[in-house]
Formats: C-alpha cells, structure tokens, sequence
C-alpha cells in the first residue's frame, strides 16, 4: 500500500509469547513510479463512487441512517439531545447557549458515528474472532464517546440546570 511517492509499506510477521501472528508496517523508500500511477487511479476510482455532491450527501445520510437503526447508545443520545434542545426552548436560553448546547450533540453523535465505522472495521479485520488489540481499539472508542458524553452533560449542566433550578424555585 503507497502512502505518498516517497514512501510504501510493507507487511512483515511477527509472533508474539502465544504463537499469534501480528501484522506490522514498515516503512522504506520507493522508487518505483507506478506507485504514483496507482493513487491516481485509485483516486479517479475514488471519485467516481460518489460523482456529485448529492451522491456524498445521500451515502453520508445512509451512515447516520445505519447508525441510528443498530446502534442502541447513538438512539439513546439523539433522544438526549432532543430532550435538551426541547428544555433549552422551553427555558428561552440565548442563541448562543442554544448553539454551544446544539454543537455538543453533534460532537457527541459524531463520535457515535466514528465509534460505529471503528467497530465495524476492526470485526472485518478479525473477522468476529477475539484479539487483544481489536478490544483495544474498541475500548479506546468507546472511551472517547464516554469523555464527549461526559463533556456534553457538564455543558448542559451549566447552560440548562440555572434557569431549571429558577423555574422550580419560582
């Protein structure tokens, strides 16, 4: 696999303590010019999967579709921030709290989104079979959808709870 026209990379393996194979990638120089012929035409190939604009729009829509009917946690938050868009509305918080509360969903939906696309990527790698470093990798995404949700609920608490907390006490 060519990255650029300097450098290509190679698989090697290694076996570890338990006799499993590991795949590492190690880098040296390329000279070979056809290297450069297959990311260009690789690219066209690239660009001819989505053609326009609309065509991008509808495969990035199908992901999100995807993602909302099989994945419970990305249904789960997309109710949570419909419920604090709804309070936000309902409270008559400013424009821009209304917008930093709007931009933590979405942060927190995308990294749904990439959560999703790295699990699906790494049990086609393993092919469904147990592997220390695919649970690694999931752990490590899944971890970073708990830091954005995490962060998300602090925004909410500071933007949503004073004016919640006025309105129970009034």
């Amino acid at each position: 696999m060519t990255v650029n026209a300097g450098t290509s990379f190679t698989q090697q393996t290694s076996s570890q303590k338990q006799g499993d194979d590991v795949m590492t990638l190690v880098s040296k120089p390329s000279t070979d010019s056809s290297n450069l012929n297959q990311i260009s035409s690789t690219r066209k190939l690239a660009f001819k999967i989505a053609p326009n604009l609309f065509t991008s729009f509808r495969y990035a829509f199908a992901g999100v579709r995807y993602a909302f009917s099989t994945q419970r946690n990305f249904r789960i938050h997309t109710v949570i921030g419909t419920i604090a868009i709804s309070l936000g509305i309902f409270l008559e918080i400013s424009n821009v709290e209304m917008a930093v509360i709007g931009i933590t969903i979405a942060f927190v939906l995308a990294l749904e989104l990439l959560n999703t696309a790295l699990e699906s990527v790494v049990d086609l790698t393993v092919k469904q079979t147990y592997h220390e470093l695919a649970k690694v990798a999931k752990d490590c995404a899944a971890g970073a959808v708990l830091m954005g949700a995490l962060a998300a609920l602090f925004v909410a608490g500071i933007i949503l709870f004073p004016p919640l907390f006025t309105l129970i006490l009034s």
